[in-house]
């Protein structure tokens, strides 16, 4: 009985964070991004979404907390890292690579909040 708790807790965790994502890719099309990649996955790490207006490529990274400043703590400098490894093998991908900027973003969601976009976040 025991062994099944934790399994419900991360099923659950894994539900929310996949809920907040499908939130901060809305907000995202609302402001004008079109959505790339949605848990762009490598062997160096994964971006939650790949969003891209005009030039200008948004990697984003989700987090689900009460609030804003547990959203910016969450991501810590490894997890910037393997953001930034695994957006240089997408980049690396793409035929326009040259034109393109990136740029690092987080959207803080919050409960019955609307997400907080922190472009330019790391």
């Amino acid at each position: 009985m025991r062994a099944e708790q934790p399994a419900r807790k991360k099923l659950q965790a894994l539900r929310r964070g996949a809920l907040a994502e499908y939130r901060a890719a809305f907000a995202l099309i609302l402001k004008g991004y079109r959505i790339v990649a949605f848990r762009y996955r490598t062997k160096l790490g994964e971006i939650d979404i790949i969003a891209r207006k005009g030039d200008l490529v948004a990697c984003v990274e989700v987090k689900a907390r009460t609030s804003l400043e547990a959203s910016v703590f969450a991501v810590s400098n490894s997890a910037q890292r393997r953001i930034r490894s695994a957006s240089d093998l997408w980049l690396a991908k793409q035929p326009d690579a040259a034109r393109l900027s990136l740029r690092y973003d987080i959207i803080s969601v919050r409960p019955w909040r609307w997400p907080v976009h922190l472009p330019d976040a790391f």
